[in-house]
């Protein structure tokens, strides 16, 4: 039997497997490619440690105050995503640049970059993983409110 007729023959006995494995890769690719298309990327703790000590990024840490004082990147500042709005007018004076998000595990400072790129914020940026990831990378925390 040739290579074709064996090729179509298992598609032809494996339906299901053949459009799960199309429906997955599109899926895939619809995801690498909105990840390029959103305006804001995810950063883990070496590259936030980069961009901190080159870039001048300012970091935000959307976590609620409890959470902030526990522990925080040093340098950044607590925004409650209850008191997190774009259009405030300290934050559109630096919308020109870079901007950090972090919380305690990466779920609503992504949230917070989607808001900061539609209010037209030029480079965005979230702590993929959180405070939690730049623990786990041992990596220094403060404590308290600054």
């Amino acid at each position: 039997m040739p290579p074709t007729a064996q090729l179509q023959a298992f598609f032809a006995n494996h339906t299901l497997l053949v459009l799960g494995l199309v429906g997955v890769t599109i899926a895939l690719i619809a995801n690498e490619l909105s990840r390029f298309t959103r305006g804001y990327r995810a950063i883990g703790p070496a590259r936030l440690t980069e961009l901190i000590n080159r870039d001048n990024v300012l970091v935000v840490d959307v976590s609620a105050s409890g959470d902030f004082e526990k522990g925080h990147v040093i340098g950044s500042r607590s925004v409650t995503m209850s008191q997190f709005d774009p259009e405030n007018k300290d934050l559109a004076k630096v919308r020109e640049l870079p901007v950090a998000l972090v919380c305690r595990n990466g779920t609503t400072s992504a949230t917070a970059a989607k808001r900061l790129v539609k209010a037209g914020f030029k480079t965005v940026y979230w702590l993929d993983g959180g405070v939690s990831a730049w623990q786990s990378a041992d990596l220094p925390l403060a404590r308290g409110k600054s």
